[in-house]
């Protein structure tokens, strides 16, 4: 389970509107690249810097009313709070509604990951903390990784988050759900709610069973 540092800490500007909280979980987590420059400074400076840098353009350039994504990771691996209101939502179970997935935002929760990953390799650090993020979530709103683990491009025409990531979410899936320490039997099931999403292998067709309990609230949780 990852730190978050909060959009206090990285210097959020406020938005335009407060987050839409919905009382109810999302049913995927979306996995993004932000398409930027795969920089070489994995500091914490430059974690809070390209958040900054990526609500400024979402607000000013693409006219929204806020940051996107609900969590953006950097290159070095730091994990930061996106938009407003995320963090307490999912401690609660509940959904704030983004702009990072058109056509459903009011269904998925985003995970922005910094740098261009269509031929790069993933960053060490960043894999770690897109690993416990993942985890996270899957804990945190009982979802089943197999089936809630996606990439962008599952949901329209887009090279996000670049084919190096893209080919590595079914490791992703696989990881998370060991971690998750999941045992016993899997058996098949029906796609996820309503929503047909194409490009899964078929590994995503399966229910899990035999979670434990959850691990200790992590230290340094914003």
């Amino acid at each position: 389970m990852p730190r978050v540092h909060t959009r206090r800490q990285w210097g959020a500007k406020p938005p335009r509107h407060r987050a839409r909280v919905l009382d109810r979980a999302p049913d995927h987590i979306v996995v993004h690249h932000t398409a930027t420059t795969n920089t070489k400074d994995y500091s914490k400076a430059q974690a809070y810097r390209l958040s900054r840098i990526v609500q400024r353009f979402h607000m000013r350039q693409l006219g929204w009313d806020d940051i996107g994504e609900q969590l953006t990771i950097s290159r070095g691996g730091y994990v930061m709070e996106g938009r407003n209101r995320s963090l307490a939502a999912i401690r609660n179970g509940r959904h704030v509604v983004g702009a990072q997935t058109l056509g459903y935002n009011d269904s998925t929760i985003g995970i922005e990951n910094e740098g261009n990953y269509s031929n790069a390799p993933v960053p060490v650090q960043l894999w770690a903390s897109l690993v416990d993020t993942c985890v996270w979530l899957c804990y945190a709103y009982d979802l089943d990784p197999f089936q809630a683990i996606v990439g962008h491009r599952d949901f329209g025409s887009t090279e996000c988050p670049g084919d190096v990531l893209y080919q590595r979410l079914p490791e992703l899936r696989w990881v998370v759900a060991r971690r998750l320490g999941v045992q016993g039997e899997r058996v098949a099931t029906p796609g996820h709610g309503d929503l047909h999403v194409p490009n899964q292998d078929s590994a995503s067709r399966t229910v899990l069973r035999g979670v434990p309990d959850p691990p200790a609230q992590p230290d340094g949780m914003a």
